[in-house]
Parts: structure tokens; sequence; C-alpha cells
């Protein structure tokens, strides 16, 4: 690949000023990552609002030019992303939504590139494999420039659940959800491992485990619903998938080689084809700068070549 663009300051564009999309800001300005964030959102006050909320914090933030943009700060934006989109409405179908929501995610793209921009877009919005594939095929991008936040987000859930279970600093587990963003992904065990020993290894002996493989069952369905306990407890989430995306954003503006499993689209990594999915992957200022392939265990990757069908269906249905 080439050498990333060297940019003279770190300037961000967040498309959606809804709850995702603030609270990724108000986290990305307490970073200190940006030196500038652009705001934009199709409802004028919301973005307003947002804005000015944002902006009363600046005394307590490191320095940071927060403001209400537009399309014109595509052309000069390090990074853009994306986390615009619509609820399902009562009685609307899944397709529907998908359907409303690519349309939307296409017309952000078309701006974008009639922009001539040269940013990484980071797609937040919902289903986001699929929703980052329609950006990836509108844009005409290469695949590295577009991806999505993926299971970067369930990941973490991944290793919080272990952490409290083997009584371990979350920052010292390393394990991976793979796969899509949703019902459908895969619990990497073969992957998961505390001070370098295999997870398969470590939590059979260790203190209070007595029954290792009914709490892998365990833990692996509460990574895939936790989302749904806590959209039922408080309507929404928006705190953690925030600080996931301000992973994925550092990473491409500090040029960090991060290992991440964000969406992105294999052609024929995994044996999977033409879609969208989370794996392992090497981020740095050029976006996907590799796709780590690294060795599954059988029942991982039939699981792993299942969600990719049933992200297909998806794209199929879509047309």
């Amino acid at each position: 690949m080439n050498n990333p663009i060297q940019w003279k300051y770190s300037k961000v564009c967040i498309v959606g000023a809804g709850l995702v999309g603030s609270t990724f800001a108000y986290a990305l300005a307490q970073s200190g990552l940006a030196s500038e964030i652009a705001l934009i959102d199709r409802n004028k006050e919301l973005m307003e609002g947002q804005v000015l909320d944002l902006a009363h914090g600046l005394p307590y933030f490191p320095t940071v030019d927060i403001h209400r943009g537009d399309s014109q700060d595509f052309k000069d934006s390090q990074v853009i992303v994306v986390t615009a989109g619509t609820r399902q409405s009562p009685g609307e179908t899944r397709l529907a939504l998908l359907q409303r929501n690519s349309s939307i995610i296409e017309a952000i793209v078309d701006d974008i590139v009639a922009q001539q921009s040269q940013a990484i877009l980071v797609v937040v919005s919902n289903p986001v494999d699929v929703l980052t594939y329609v950006a990836l095929k509108r844009s005409g991008w290469d695949r590295g420039r577009v991806i999505g936040s993926g299971t970067v987000l369930d990941s973490a859930r991944f290793r919080y659940l272990l952490s409290r279970h083997c009584n371990v600093d979350v920052r010292n587990v390393h394990a991976y959800i793979l796969g899509e963003h949703g019902d459908s992904e895969v619990a990497a065990w073969s992957m998961a491992h505390i001070a370098g020993m295999p997870i398969d290894e470590y939590c059979p002996v260790c203190e209070g485990c007595e029954n290792w493989e009914e709490e892998r069952s365990r833990i692996a369905r509460e990574v895939v619903h936790s989302a749904y306990h806590i959209i039922d407890y408080k309507g929404a989430t928006y705190y953690a998938i925030g600080l996931a995306v301000v992973s994925i954003v550092g990473a491409i503006l500090r040029n960090q080689h991060s290992v991440l499993t964000v969406s992105t689209l294999l052609q024929g990594e995994y044996g999977v084809e033409d879609v969208c999915l989370s794996v392992p992957c090497i981020i740095s200022g050029e976006g996907v700068e590799l796709i780590v392939e690294a060795r599954l265990a059988s029942e991982e990757r039939d699981a792993l070549l299942y969600s990719g069908s049933v992200l297909r269906k998806a794209l199929v249905e879509l047309g």
C-alpha cells in the first residue's frame, strides 16, 4: 500500500448527531486525539444543540475545535464516522428498515465522494456489516478505506465477561468476537488467552471454575444478548460503542497498527468471499492495512462461514 496521507492536523467529521454520534463526539473530544470535530445532522436543531452543549465544555477538554459541519467538511477530514440511520418503526420489516438505512448511507457516501475526500470512512450505523458493504460499493474506494465498527464492542464485552469470570484485569484478557455484529457472531475461543495461556487451559484450573464448558456457553450467550439487555433497560446503547469507535479512530489518527476486529470486505480470507464481516485487522493511517488470517478451530471456522452466509442473504434481499 501507499504511505498514509500526511495531515497538518487531525480532523474528524461525524455524520449523525443522535445518541451514538454525540456520545462518540464527547469521548473523542476528551481523548485529545482530534484537533477539529465537525458534527453533521439533517436535523439542524439537534445538531446545533449538540454542538453548543459540547462547546460549552471546551474549557475542560484538551484543545479542540468543535463546530457544526456540512458536506464541505468531508474534503479535508482525515476520518469520517457515520452513525446516521433510522430506527425500526412499529410493524416495519427488517428488510424495509435495511432499505431505508441503505438509502441514507448511499446519499452520505455520494456527498463524501463529491468532495473528493481522501478520508478513511468508518461506518457505525446498523446493521453495520451490510451498510459497510453498501458504503464500500457505492464509494468505489479501496476496501481498506471503508470499514465498519464491526465486533470491536462485542470483543470488549467478551473480554469483560472473561475478566469477571477469571478475576483478572480486563486489559490483560485477549479475546475476539468474529463475524456478524449480530446473532450469528462467533466467539473465537481458540484465540483467547490470559498470561500467554490459552483460555481453555487457564480457566479449568482457576479457582471457582467447576464446569468450564457450561461457563463457555453462558459467556458466549451473554455477549450476543448484551445489547438486547441494555436496550430493554434504557432504550439504546451508546457509551461503550462511543468508546469503541474512539479506539478505531485513534488507531487511524495515530497510525498505531492496532489489532481490532473491524468489519471489512473479505475476498477469500477465512474462506469468505464478497461479504463485510469482522476479523482481526491491523488498523493504521491507511485504514485496514492487513487482514490477520488466524488459525481457527474447525467449528469456529464453520460458524464464521455460516455468519458470512447470513450476511450474504441479507445483501441478496437488499438487491
